[in-house]
């Protein structure tokens, strides 16, 4: 029996016509020639010596793995039995169902710092959900559509969960085993928390949209320079720091929201004078 080495080999640029002697399986072949595929070997070959598959569906095969496979996971195919990747098999081009243990940044297929560059993200979210968004699957089986609407839900909420810097500073210390309890104040720094109240108070107060605005600059400066102390705590792994300096943005966050809510009340035409609940319950 031939070895899946020699096998790769004969695959190469050198021995590829002679593959099709040992291989009969087209499932099989497609397992084989998807480390030539990713290395953008033997393509041209394909389709003048092997018979049987097609340049459209080589094609498609190598498009699917290339811009779906984000890790390699230890499952079999629903389908085909085949060995599966994370979001469809590379042999059958079955939608699988989602992997509950791959994390986030797996799934957006980015790198797992708190640095991350937000465009790539949103890039690789808009060609997963072109990929698995359950329009695609509306002609095909029950259990094809299920496993799309779920692997969809999960890519918005991986999206959701990486794209803003508080969300994604809590995951990635949840990752980390940390977790931030609730009702921290009593072990929050006593002057942090006066100047957090003072800047409720003045929102609270003012109906001056020049002051909401100035507020609003400052507490962007604020969560800039938390992201930035943030993310080098993270990459010393100094998770009692950046678990600290979570606590911090989550307050700055909520007062960014309120901020931004003022704005939107103010552009709505509701007039000032009532309490910051009630316009902030009002937009």
């Amino acid at each position: 029996m031939i070895t899946l080495y020699r096998l790769r080999f004969l695959l190469t640029s050198h021995g590829f016509k002679y593959a099709s002697k040992f291989i009969s399986n087209g499932q099989l072949l497609n397992l084989v020639l998807l480390p030539c595929f990713a290395s953008g070997k033997a393509v041209s070959s394909y389709r003048k010596d092997i018979h049987g598959v097609s340049h459209r569906k080589a094609v498609k095969v190598h498009l699917t793995l290339n811009s779906f496979s984000t890790v390699t996971v230890n499952r079999l195919c629903w389908k085909c039995g085949s060995s599966a990747e994370l979001f469809f098999c590379p042999s059958c081009n079955m939608i699988q169902p989602p992997d509950d243990k791959t994390n986030y940044f797996d799934i957006l297929k980015c790198e797992q710092t708190f640095s991350l560059d937000t465009q790539e993200l949103q890039k690789r979210y808009v060609e997963l959900q072109r990929a698995v968004h359950p329009d695609n699957f509306s002609q095909k089986s029950l259990k094809e559509q299920e496993y799309s609407e779920e692997q969809s839900a999960l890519v918005n909420k991986a999206y959701r969960t990486l794209q803003k810097p508080l969300s994604r500073a809590v995951y990635m210390l949840k990752l980390r085993g940390v977790l931030l309890e609730e009702g921290t104040d009593a072990t929050a720094d006593p002057a942090f928390l006066l100047e957090i109240m003072e800047i409720n108070e003045s929102l609270a107060e003012t109906c001056s949209q020049d002051e909401v605005s100035a507020i609003g600059r400052s507490v962007r400066e604020k969560l800039k320079d938390l992201t930035e102390r943030m993310n080098s705590s993270l990459n010393k792994g100094d998770l009692l720091t950046a678990k600290e300096l979570l606590a911090q943005m989550k307050y700055f966050t909520n007062i960014e929201e309120k901020v931004f809510c003022l704005d939107q009340c103010r552009k709505c035409g509701i007039l000032c004078g009532f309490p910051l609940d009630l316009l902030i319950y009002q937009c």
